[in-house]
């Protein structure tokens, strides 16, 4: 699959099924993040891959509501870093954009294996802290939830909304809303309205 392809292909879906992930799923996942571009390569981003069954179970604890269909994750992938791991140039800090973009390379690399990378905000950052020993000084960016796409068009864990949103790709705000050329225009001023 070519670059093009798994960017049109990826999508955040919601009701997914467990599959088997192995030693070689991850490594290239790993991979895909470690050769991301980065300030001065400092590689800000770090991963806690929680693959097994127990630690699953505990990590619904720290899902906020409307959040079960995370439930049926066959790996979460906790994204931390911290400010000091990257560079800070006139007070413009850095760590949370490169390791967002290390989380896209993954995201991209899992998509091109035929998986799901859903990353989603909705947990609780302390209690992610709590079931993984995470340090309080370290930021958890996002959780990366892994699975494959389910045939069915709800595993249990969906709500209506949901099930809805599975069915075509959400709406993206307009090309000529979301850029200009040589110099800022207006319009990228507004706060655009769509169906999310």
């Amino acid at each position: 699959m070519d670059v093009k392809d798994a960017i049109e292909k990826r999508r955040a879906y919601r009701c997914l099924e467990k599959v088997e992930i192995t030693d070689d799923t991850i490594n290239l996942l790993v991979r895909a993040a470690q050769i991301t571009a980065s300030c001065f390569n400092n590689q800000p981003w770090r991963f806690i891959f929680v693959k097994s069954n127990e630690k699953l179970e505990e990590m619904k604890q720290a899902m906020n509501k409307g959040n079960e269909w995370t439930y049926a994750a066959s790996l979460i992938i906790a994204v931390i870093s911290k400010k000091e791991f990257d560079c800070v140039i006139k007070e413009r800090e850095y760590f949370l954009f490169d390791t967002g973009m290390a989380v896209q390379s993954m995201i991209l690399q899992a998509t091109e294996l035929g998986l799901v990378a859903h990353p989603i905000a909705g947990y609780s950052p302390e209690k992610v802290k709590e079931i993984l020993s995470i340090p309080q000084d370290f930021n958890v960016i996002t959780l990366i939830i892994i699975g494959k796409k389910s045939d069915k068009e709800n595993n249990g864990l969906l709500n209506e909304n949901q099930v809805a949103v599975e069915k075509q790709r959400p709406e993206r705000i307009p090309f000529e809303k979301i850029f200009s050329i040589d110099i800022f225009d207006e319009k990228l001023n507004q706060k655009v309205e769509h169906k999310k």
